[in-house]
């Protein structure tokens, strides 16, 4: 919850929030290969929910950063690029959150050091992890 409100007031200026940001981020991920992913690639990818995805693409499609045209193949599908204004604000925003993140991980050595490898792989398993509902220990009061 904290990056999030980091993020949020990081990328603030650039007339994003964090989630906008998420978004934009992976949609230029998938197109940097020339693919016009369509909104349900673009929810697997960042592992939102479709209609969560959709309503942040429509606010995007508003501010002039992405552009939705009408799958050929799908008749309910659409497809995401990047317009040129978008490609601009994600690479800025791109920058000022790469920079953020070395300020925030300096501690554990930056972005690309073995504890931050050795963290994100711990945090990787815990997310991963199913415990079963009775193997959850009561804690008898408010979390």
């Amino acid at each position: 919850m904290r990056w999030r409100a980091v993020v949020d007031r990081t990328v603030a200026p650039l007339g994003l929030t964090h989630a906008q940001y998420s978004a934009l981020a992976s949609l230029r991920a998938l197109t940097a290969g020339g693919e016009s992913p369509s909104q349900r690639q673009l929810a697997d990818y960042t592992g939102l929910g479709p209609i969560y995805v959709s309503k942040l693409v429509r606010a995007l499609e508003k501010n002039g950063l992405v552009a939705r045209v009408p799958d050929p193949s799908d008749a309910r599908a659409v497809r995401l690029s990047l317009t040129d204004h978008g490609v601009e604000v994600v690479a800025r925003a791109v920058q000022v959150v790469r920079a953020l993140d070395a300020e925030l991980t300096a501690p554990l050595g930056g972005p690309g050091s073995d504890q931050i490898r050795a963290l994100g792989a711990a945090l990787q398993a815990l997310l991963h992890a199913s415990p079963e509902p009775d193997a959850i220990p009561e804690t008898g009061g408010e979390p």
